[in-house]
């Protein structure tokens, strides 16, 4: 391991101004995403669209840090036969993967699950890394609920988050560790605090006694919200602070940086929050962004499946980067939603 190298790449995930592209979606879920914009998700469809993200000059070079891929995606090229690996890096962005195999009903655990995709994973790594990888996804999901999560939902997913971190490291790739608590049901704030306040001490605890270097690491984690069915609804200043107040507790210093999940809120609403939090300041860690659906419903319905679109889809997909990008600095304001 080249913890050097590793903290190099880590930092360069989480550059001021910058953030991460989740590009990361399985077949079903571009499926659906794909089906609500009127396209057939084919291998065709899936490249014109993720190479049409990756030649989006202005947002790749200017704002976007490192792209999670898929495993097919990692494997493309592009339509003129340039690996999307490729124009990627040529960007000025790093190139990652997701590597988990989704979450899985937990054993005698009703209503909760355990990310699988530990066997094998040292041999994948080796393939990924010689693909162009430079960092890896792995994401736990906890759920709220009545009597969940239970301690051994908590422990596993920390377990085999710890355990995948570790055989990152040891193929120096940078491991981006996610123990996502949903934002589903009708839990409020306080219960959502104290839920990931668990798990994050759970996931430091397993990284500790897995040998994980913290500064070679990216943390992917929820903000403090309340459910979406929750009646009391908060300010976004309310989630910044309680969503820091739990990390300076819970997340070591050490760790490079805190690339933020959008976990099912508006575009808008992801990037008030993280600009929230940058403007209070103070974090010992750069607070970033690794958004998925936040960072490309736009450009998919702008899109739309045709090749006139390209352009729109392009200009709005740099549009949601720039918000970001600035409110990984705290310098976002409302007004530039309008003016755009």
């Amino acid at each position: 391991m080249d913890l050097a190298e590793l903290n190099k790449v880590a930092n360069a995930m989480v550059a001021p101004g910058k953030g991460i592209l989740a590009a990361d979606e399985s077949g079903g879920t571009i499926q659906k995403r794909f089906t609500a914009i009127g396209v057939e998700s084919t291998d065709y469809t899936r490249r014109d669209y993720r190479e049409l993200l990756f030649r989006s000059a202005k947002a790749m070079t200017d704002h976007i840090s490192g792209v999670i891929l898929f495993d097919e995606t990692i494997r493309q090229k592009a339509a003129d036969g340039t690996p999307l690996v490729k124009l990627i890096e040529q960007a000025g962005s790093v190139p990652g993967i997701k590597v988990d195999k989704g979450a899985k009903p937990l054993a005698f655990c009703p209503g909760e699950t355990i990310t699988e995709g530990l066997d094998g994973l040292r041999e994948r790594l080796v393939e990924y890394r010689n693909l162009g990888a430079k960092f890896c996804k792995w994401r736990a999901v906890i759920d709220i609920g009545p009597g969940i999560p239970s301690y051994d939902c908590v422990h596993s997913n920390a377990h085999a988050l710890a355990r995948y971190a570790a055989l990152c490291q040891e193929e120096n790739l940078v491991p981006i560790v996610e123990p996502e608590v949903l934002m589903d049901g009708d839990h409020d704030m306080d219960r959502c605090l104290e839920v990931t306040e668990f798990v994050q001490k759970a996931v430091f605890q397993e990284l500790y006694y897995a040998k994980v270097k913290l500064e070679g690491i990216v943390l992917k984690p929820n903000m403090i919200v309340p459910g979406k069915k929750c009646a009391k609804q908060v300010s976004d200043a309310e989630i910044a602070e309680k969503t820091l107040r739990v990390l300076k507790e819970c997340v070591p210093p050490a760790v490079p940086g805190i690339a933020f999940l959008s976990g099912g809120q508006s575009d808008v609403e992801a990037t008030a929050r993280l600009d929230a939090m940058n403007k209070i300041g103070g974090a010992p860690w750069k607070l970033s962004f690794s958004y998925g659906r936040a960072l490309q419903a736009a450009p998919q319905k702008a899109w739309g499946g045709k090749t006139g679109n390209v352009a729109a889809a392009q200009d709005a997909f740099a549009h949601r980067a720039r918000m970001n990008g600035l409110a990984s600095l705290g310098q976002w304001q409302r007004e530039m939603e309008k003016a755009a």
